[in-house]
């Protein structure tokens, strides 16, 4: 475990990568003794930077939330991350990938809370009580860590690799959908690049949401109304480049866009 200077000082070399958008060698190496316990911590150094400068809380995302991105980082569970206000993306504004190191396009919808979670003891059942609708989103994720070298030290530390979300236009009751057994598919520049079901998100991504939410409770923190939750990718993820457009339909959802330049 780190001390607190070490845990700022981790914080701050995160930082000036992603400001300066020079990716630096894996936190675990130049931080030896960094558990997750750390790793959580930086992120929120980082993420009160943030605060403090303005933004707000747009919601949380859950990351390493299939069974073989758990085995490859060698944990048991999930982990989480902040999503922002400054970091929602739109379908008619093309995206710079020079404003960010690495990106990638991940496929998930997004469940848009119309009440505030419970936290300890939250349930699936919980979950789809609170949601107002899910709706088809990309998240745009990035690694501050040299060509994605990461491990789960460095993946929570850097907000779980998480840049921006881009929400379509789709609105669906979840109450009339089977949240388990969504088909998506995501093309680039109109040819299929990958396909997957909402099922490889832990069973089903509501439960992703409800994991998330008795973990942050953890922490003293609540999934409030008017957050935007994202449980979790159904592909693989995709490298972006510039002048690529991808589209990912959502079979009885509707469909979302981003372009890149």
């Amino acid at each position: 475990m780190l001390d607190t200077q070490t845990r700022n000082t981790a914080a701050d070399v995160l930082w000036a990568a992603e400001v300066g958008r020079s990716p630096l060698r894996p936190l675990r190496e130049s931080f030896p003794a960094a558990d997750v316990v750390d790793a959580y911590e930086i992120q929120l150094i980082n993420i009160r930077r943030r605060l403090d400068a303005g933004a707000r809380v747009y919601g949380h995302k859950v990351g390493l939330s299939s069974p073989v991105m758990q085995q490859m980082m060698g944990v048991d569970e999930p982990d989480y991350g902040h999503l922002l206000d400054s970091m929602v993306l739109s379908e008619s504004t093309p995206i710079r990938c020079a404003d960010y190191c690495f990106p990638r396009i991940e496929v998930e919808i997004a469940y848009v809370l119309g009440e505030t979670l419970p936290g300890e003891g939250c349930t699936e059942t919980d979950v789809i009580a609170a949601t107002a609708y899910v709706a088809p989103a990309l998240e745009l994720i990035d690694s501050r860590i040299t060509d994605w070298q990461i491990g789960l030290v460095d993946t929570i530390a850097d907000n779980a690799s998480s840049a921006g979300v881009l929400l379509g236009a789709g609105r669906g009751n979840p109450s009339d959908l089977d949240l388990a057994d969504i088909e998506a598919v995501l093309f680039e520049n109109g040819t299929e690049t990958a396909r997957g079901n909402t099922a490889a998100v832990l069973g089903n991504p509501t439960a992703a949401v409800a994991w998330l939410a008795r973990k942050v409770a953890t922490f003293g923190v609540k999934l409030e109304a008017g957050h935007v939750i994202l449980p979790g990718s159904c592909t693989r993820a995709v490298d972006v480049s510039p002048g690529v457009q991808f589209r990912a339909d959502f079979a009885g959802l509707g469909s979302v866009t981003a372009t890149f330049e």
